[in-house]
């Protein structure tokens, strides 16, 4: 018995949850999948799946062989990538995590940037706006934007994320700007359901300040305040890497240019050093060289 293209079609068959679609994704018949799958039951003296005709669910051995199977997988992936031809090429898929309003600024334009330089590698963008467990959803990377990141996990900073306090002009016609930030209070404020909802902070002249606001709109996530914002709705605080272009084409006006709002770290982040393949370490070296440490979208703003 082939032992590890028994392992990788049991891995197949849990993650894409029947056996049928493993053999489609392994170019490989109905019946050779389930001899695989008896083949690695029998040698490992234990059934590892529930089988029923609607769905497949794993046994306690098949829950703690699973684990174990991904590993050697890897770690044998790691062995031939280490004894392959030195300018051999990144190859594989990429599972990457980030949030809605990054994706569509920034990352995109990137990782088409990325794969045209690795064409073997493939990568999967999961844009979502919450935080991922990467073990469980078998996330690569993840891009968060954050002070405060999960310590067991590790982290490359890429670059800082600034914001910017910005209006319509067609607003500022019918709504005088602000001039200091306590100004802020008698503007329709259009916030975030998980930064800032009802507290905007800000450095001034080397003093932190916080500004009570509120609004008739909030949203949880970045993208979807910038479309209110551009509709005139009010006043926005969003990330400049969303924002500068609009600021710099003058559909957006930047307000209270000397009250800074408090910076945040966006970072690559990802589970474990350990056999990291070519593919992961080559995207985490094209980001941090992509994204400097002052991005190019401050600039003029």
């Amino acid at each position: 018995m082939d032992r590890l293209q028994a392992m990788r079609v049991f891995v197949t068959v849990v993650d894409l949850g029947s056996q049928s679609a493993a053999a489609d994704h392994l170019d490989l018949s109905r019946p050779v999948v389930s001899r695989y799958l008896a083949e690695l039951e029998d040698w490992i003296g234990a059934r590892l799946l529930h089988r029923t005709t609607r769905k497949l669910s794993l046994t306690a051995a098949g829950a703690e062989t699973l684990p174990r199977c991904r590993q050697l997988l890897e770690l044998c992936g790691d062995m031939q990538a280490a004894v392959s031809e030195p300018d051999d090429a990144p190859r594989g898929l990429l599972r990457l995590s980030v949030s809605t309003s990054f994706a569509q600024a920034q990352l995109a334009q990137a990782i088409a940037e990325y794969v045209t330089r690795y064409p073997l590698v493939t990568v999967d963008l999961q844009v979502l706006d919450r935080t991922v467990n990467l073990v469980d959803e078998r996330i690569d990377l993840a891009i968060r934007t954050s002070n405060d990141l999960d310590p067991n996990l590790i982290a490359r900073r890429l670059t800082v994320c600034r914001s910017v306090v910005c209006a319509t002009p067609a607003y500022l016609l019918a709504h005088p700007a602000p001039r200091k930030v306590e100004d802020l209070a008698r503007h329709n404020c259009l916030t975030h359901a998980y930064f800032g909802k009802s507290l905007w902070h800000f450095e001034e002249g080397g003093e932190h300040i916080s500004v009570p606001v509120h609004g008739n709109i909030t949203a949880n996530e970045a993208s979807t305040l910038l479309r209110v914002t551009l509709a005139g709705a009010g006043v926005a605080m969003l990330p400049s890497y969303q924002a500068g272009d609009y600021i710099r084409r003058g559909e957006l006006v930047r307000l209270l240019p000397d009250a800074e709002p408090r910076h945040m770290n966006i970072y690559a982040v990802y589970a474990s050093r350990k056999h990291m393949p070519s593919a992961l370490r080559s995207l985490l070296d094209f980001l941090v060289q992509r994204f400097p440490e002052e991005p190019v979208w401050d600039i003029g703003l």
